[in-house]
């Protein structure tokens, strides 16, 4: 019992010990000397204003090995250190250092990166790529004025680290980057090094902060887009436009002279049967709005409507505006909106709304219309499924749309004026492997087009390879089953390939987008 007892108290002490270097240390889990330092250093923490004062001596940090003083905390991934910097007295070295400092580790010769603030207001990024490599540094254009406290910020990226410096309160300026590998765990911390081993300097560290920093986004894939007109009776495929950047949601202008598209939050005219690389004409939409892959000519080509965010609203909305872009509207506030296709009479705009389920449900999207002339919305279907692309059947009778209500996702419709209760009234369309999404009816109500993706694609929001375009005969007021599905292309395709309609007048055609990947911009992150 008096051996348990021992340990039990040898244990407490221990814990006791750590309780009481955590409160001497603030943020940092330790310090000592790195290297050769004849005059001992030490840290002080100030639990009252949080504030470090670090005293350290040592020759430098620089060349292939340093000597310091060092309060560290051992970290991975990226992070960022930040702290308000001054000196204490005037120094008896001008190139006395005040460092926040990423280290492999603290053998004198360690790979390190660090943010110094030297006794004459140089502040430098400084870095060893190596184990006993020759320190390098990259210096700030202008020294800091040591007046008052300079603020100086390092940021470890994977292995690029950068520098920020400058005055309290204001912008700081960057410096950098800087490649060095180091492998995790790191020391990360703050630095005192003398400059002149036989004498201590003393910094002091406020408004310290140690954030780990989330993962850096991979650079966004790039993709040119093939604006391309599929004509069905001989299957033949022409581009009518190429670019080097993302177009979207071809839709056919009612007159069939051009195709309405979106790119970079604008909507563009496309010539259909002009000169090849035509120029796209900007529509004058509002320039506050950003648009995005939905929107559609109105039936007698008077009006267009769109979905949009805003300055005052980054969640997207519906919107009306004249066949030039003038008097644009909102139509519907609730976010997020998305308008996706006129009633064949031009009554009515079909659009999905994510909003709050029923009894505490969660929310999901579902489909609703609203009065073009304005008015009240009507929700037309209230199953807890995703609901998406609705579209009417040319004689106004059907919505058809794409829901993953069935477990994958599907084409359904439902009556014009709603599923009704509990949607007994919705009926499923599709069923096989295929992901099919934003069926489309043809003007002359002979085809429904649809997009459709590999099975087990869980969203349209990629570009995929082996992306299809499929098309069924049209239904009738009784579902065939299984319906005649034919793969009409397979190609490079997906969000933004036809979100909204895209047949011709004629129903003899129909646009749509091919993409082909780019190379990455700007290489590693």
């Amino acid at each position: 019992m008096r051996t348990i007892a021992t340990k039990l108290s040898t244990l407490a002490l221990l814990g006791l010990a750590a309780v009481c270097l955590a409160a001497t240390l603030g943020q940092f889990e330790s310090s000592n000397d790195v290297g050769v330092t004849p005059q001992k250093g030490k840290v002080e923490f100030d639990a009252a204003t949080s504030e470090y004062r670090v005293t350290g001596g040592g020759d430098n940090i620089w060349a292939a090995a340093d000597a310091f003083q060092f309060a560290w905390k051992k970290m991975s991934g990226d992070v960022a250190l930040t702290a308000d910097v001054h000196f204490i007295g005037t120094g008896a070295v001008a190139h006395r250092k005040a460092a926040l400092m990423i280290r492999q580790g603290l053998d004198a010769d360690s790979a390190y990166a660090d943010v110094a603030l030297h006794g004459d207001g140089l502040t430098s990024l400084q870095y060893r790529p190596t184990a006993a490599a020759m320190t390098l540094e990259t210096k700030q254009e202008a020294k800091s004025d040591l007046t008052a406290p300079v603020r100086i910020r390092i940021e470890r990226r994977g292995d690029r680290f950068t520098m920020r410096a400058g005055k309290p309160g204001e912008p700081l300026t960057t410096t950098g980057p800087a490649t060095v590998t180091l492998h995790d765990p790191v020391y990360v911390g703050l630095a005192v090094c003398s400059h002149d081993a036989n004498v201590l300097e003393t910094a002091v560290f406020s408004n310290v902060s140690v954030q780990a920093l989330p993962p850096a986004r991979p650079p966004q894939p790039r993709y040119s887009s093939k604006i391309s007109i599929f004509d069905i009776r001989d299957k033949s495929i022409r581009t009518v436009y190429t670019a080097d950047t993302v177009f979207e949601a071809p839709n056919w202008s009612s007159d069939g002279k051009y195709l309405l598209a979106n790119s970079g939050g604008r909507l563009y005219r496309i010539p259909v049967d002009g000169p090849a690389g035509a120029t796209p004409e900007a529509i004058n939409i509002d320039a506050t709005l950003r648009l995005n892959n939905d929107h559609a000519p109105s039936p007698d080509g008077k009006m267009i409507a769109f979905s949009a965010s805003s300055s005052t609203s980054r969640g997207s909305q519906v919107y009306l505006c004249n066949a030039d872009g003038s008097n644009t509207h909102v139509m519907v506030m609730d976010t997020p909106s998305y308008f996706h296709g006129w009633s064949p009479d031009g009554k009515y705009l079909a659009y999905v709304h994510q909003h709050a389920g029923a009894n505490g449900a969660p929310a999901n999207y579902d489909i609703f219309r609203i009065p073009a002339a304005g008015g009240e919305s009507q929700q037309l279907d209230s199953n807890p499924g995703y609901d998406d692309g609705p579209d009417y059947s040319p004689d106004g009778k059907w919505i058809y749309f794409n829901s993953d209500r069935s477990g994958g996702w599907d084409v359904w419709r439902i009556p014009a004026g709603g599923a009704g209760p509990g949607d007994q009234k919705a009926e499923q369309v599709t069923s096989d492997e295929m992901e099919d999404w934003f069926p489309h009816p043809s003007p002359d109500s002979k085809w429904l087009l649809f997009l459709s993706f590999p099975k087990g694609t869980l969203t349209h929001n990629d570009k995929l390879p082996g992306t299809q375009l499929r098309m069924m005969p049209m239904p009738g007021a009784q579902l065939a089953k299984p319906p005649k599905i034919q793969v009409v292309t397979t190609f490079f395709g997906g969000q933004g390939t036809i979100n909204v309609n895209s047949w011709s007048p004629d129903s003899k055609r129909f646009a749509y987008v091919i993409y082909e990947p780019l190379p990455a911009a700007g290489g590693a992150r």
